[in-house]
């Protein structure tokens, strides 16, 4: 059991013992540090002010991973490099990101420069992207991202004072660039992650308050029924609001983020198997390889920082009534799998949610995987994504369709909403109108969107009234069934999400 956290900054290994369960990242830098250079904005995760980068071993390679620090806790960079605005800067020189900004005049009030810096730094040490012309170098070839690459790279950055255009020039023309000094001494820094995965259980601090990160299953089974009122932790994206914005002090927090054979995806036949803290970024290839709409939505799931850190387990386990992915998986018929001590049971994705807030889960249990179907042949899926911005925003109405055709017919459908009612929900009075019905029948249409009215009751909120919610799942339904009765091949789907995709984000 190592009493400690351990993590590296600046070249140097950082042991905290006695740091807060809850504290901040951010806190960490701005207050034991005086590293300023992070700003809070929103403290909520949307603004991207102040991203931060953890450099982490991911086999034989160095990953760099932009992440929020106003809601990641300073326990979670344990085994990882920790890199702020601060850091670029060597020997007087600007980081190539950073001197870019400057050639394309990409920062107006500069509060929310130094979260574009750190994403962008990020970006630069990406997996190298097709090559492009370079505006740094006259029009010559280099290594950059597209356009659109990067406008879905700060997705999870705003800038209230509307500079995009010259941010994204700056991005072009920085990663161009193949190397820096980061680049250059990754041995080194690769050398010093491996002495600091020791595989040890963790736990700073005492029995009544505790940071813990159990680097199994058992040690996670035996520590959670020892202290079932603890929180269990995975990406903190939910959590940290917890923190941030109700101002809880959370005496007990075990992160997941350690616990070896949860971070797996075991990519079978007819069903994709999700460890609870595989985060969004991992799952997204492998649910658009599903369908096309997965991948859109999952393009559209927050910014990149919090899609690097949320989980497709802390996103069900939280039990959120908008969250994005349990109506699409519940449309897909997915499956939990549960834990509690040696015992593991499945229930339906479904029947997990019970209440506002309320899930089926018994002390001291927890998500392990969510199983979700591959799409048969005769069927066919859709879901949308309705909410204000375009970009980083939560839902107002998240819909999603699976439908089994029988010839022109409709043999079974599963259709579930989010933000229509306290959980995320079934549409079954809807399910059972639609069967035996052609899906370009505007009659049979018709029939079915009136009956939504009798499996939802939803309310009026800020992000909706609950008119709006009713018209806008009425029109989703009626667009699923529309598109669904063209029923162009897939093929000719992806190619096309795609090219949608890339135009919304012009």
């Amino acid at each position: 059991m190592r009493r400690h956290i351990q993590f590296l900054r600046r070249g140097a290994v950082v042991r905290m013992s006695d740091a807060a369960p809850h504290l901040t990242i951010l806190d960490y830098l701005r207050l034991n540090e005086g590293a300023t250079g992070t700003k809070e904005g929103c403290a909520e995760g949307d603004c991207g002010a102040c991203t931060v980068v953890l450099r982490r071993r991911v086999g034989d390679r160095l990953v760099y991973v932009p992440v929020n620090a106003c809601i990641a806790l300073v326990g979670q960079a344990d085994g990882a490099d920790l890199i702020s605005v601060e850091d670029l800067v060597h020997e007087g020189r600007l980081h190539p990101v950073q001197q870019a900004l400057v050639d394309f005049h990409g920062s107006q009030c500069g509060f929310c420069t130094p979260g574009f810096v750190m994403s962008l730094f990020a970006l630069f040490h990406a997996p190298s992207a097709p090559t492009l012309p370079s505006p740094a170098s006259g029009g010559g070839e280099g290594r950059g991202p597209s356009r659109n690459e990067v406008n879905d790279w700060i997705a999870g950055n705003l800038c209230r004072c509307t500079g995009y255009r010259p941010i994204v020039d700056a991005a072009i023309a920085a990663c161009a660039a193949t190397e820096d000094r980061f680049t250059e001494h990754e041995p080194e820094t690769a050398r010093a992650l491996a002495m600091l995965d020791d595989g040890d259980d963790v736990l700073t601090g005492s029995q009544e308050r505790f940071f813990a990160a159990p680097a199994d299953i058992d040690a996670l089974v035996r520590l959670y029924a020892e202290h079932p009122d603890a929180v269990l932790v995975s990406g903190a994206t939910d959590v940290g609001l917890w923190i941030t914005k109700q101002m809880r002090d959370l005496a007990k927090i075990i992160w997941l983020g350690r616990v070896k054979s949860l971070d797996t995806i075991e990519d079978g036949t007819e069903a994709v198997t999700f460890g609870a803290t595989v985060t969004h970024t991992a799952a997204q290839p492998l649910l658009a390889a599903i369908d096309p709409d997965l991948g859109e939505l999952m393009r559209r799931f927050a910014g990149k920082q919090v899609r690097n850190m949320g989980t497709v387990g802390g996103n069900i386990a939280n039990g959120s009534p908008i969250g994005d992915t349990p109506p699409a998986l519940i449309a897909l018929n997915a499956t939990l799998l549960l834990q509690r001590g040696t015992t593991i049971r499945e229930l339906p994705l479904e029947d997990f949610f019970i209440a506002y807030g309320k899930q089926r889960r018994e002390p001291s249990e927890f998500v392990r995987a969510v199983r979700v179907p591959k799409l048969k042949p005769d069927e066919r899926f859709r879901c949308y994504k309705i909410a204000k911005r375009f970009d980083q925003d939560i839902s107002a109405v998240m819909g999603a369709f699976k439908l089994r055709l029988t010839g022109t017919r409709i043999a079974e459908a599963r259709i579930a909403f989010g933000g229509m009612a306290a959980t995320p929900k079934r549409a079954k009075a809807t399910e059972a109108m639609l069967r035996g019905v052609d899906p370009a029948d505007p009659q049979g249409a018709d029939m079915a969107c009136e009956q939504l009215s009798a499996d939802f009751a939803p309310i009026t909120d800020h992000r909706a009234s609950a008119g709006y919610r009713m018209e806008v799942a009425r029109a989703l339904l009626r667009k699923a069934l529309a598109e669904i009765a063209g029923a162009p091949s897939r093929a000719t789907r992806v190619v096309g999400w795609r090219e949608e995709s890339h135009a919304a984000a012009q």
